[in-house]
């Protein structure tokens, strides 16, 4: 059987098997690739304040001219659509990612981390719950990259939607 099939067989309202309908309902939903797709629509822009807000609240930048002999990274605004376990939207998310692959190891970082959890790990966890027949809840904590302070000087060109001093630059106080 094809997807096609599934997708006819299973509505939302009336889904027996999850996978296939989550499948189905994923494939109906397109998030936009440009920031120029997404002013248009109130959800995008709602979900891209959310985001600007929760930059500003956690002092991710300061605005400066750019000094002499440093060059701006860029940056780009990514956009998905969270579902939920029944394959309905249950919000849009707007992040901000800064183009940090045009920078040059030693000169604008020394190193670079990310927390990652590894499966095993994960698998572990789900093992000792369901030994313990335990009850196991998931949640999704906003922001939280934005507690990793910067020790370089990184500087940033304004994202778009922003409406930053002219002649300004953002310079990152924490990574984004």
């Amino acid at each position: 059987m094809d997807l096609q099939y599934y997708s006819l067989l299973f509505t939302p309202d009336h889904c027996f098997l999850q996978f296939p309908c989550f499948v189905a309902s994923v494939l109906n939903f397109t998030e936009p690739r440009t920031y120029k797709q997404t002013i248009k629509d109130p959800q995008w822009v709602d979900a891209m304040n959310k985001e600007i807000e929760a930059l500003f609240v956690n002092n991710t930048w300061d605005y400066m001219p750019l000094p002499l002999g440093k060059k701006p990274i860029l940056c780009r605004w990514d956009y998905k659509i969270k579902l939920k376990s029944d394959g309905s939207i249950e919000r849009y998310k707007a992040c901000l990612v800064a183009k940090g692959f045009t920078q040059r190891m030693g000169i604008d970082y020394n190193e670079t981390f990310t927390p990652v959890v590894k499966m095993s790990i994960v698998r572990s966890i789900l093992v000792v719950v369901a030994y313990h027949k335990w009850q196991l809840s998931q949640l999704d904590i906003n922001n939280t990259f934005l507690h990793g302070d910067l020790s370089e000087e990184v500087y940033m060109l304004p994202p778009e939607g922003v409406n930053a001093p002219n002649g300004t630059v953002c310079k990152l106080r924490k990574s984004l």
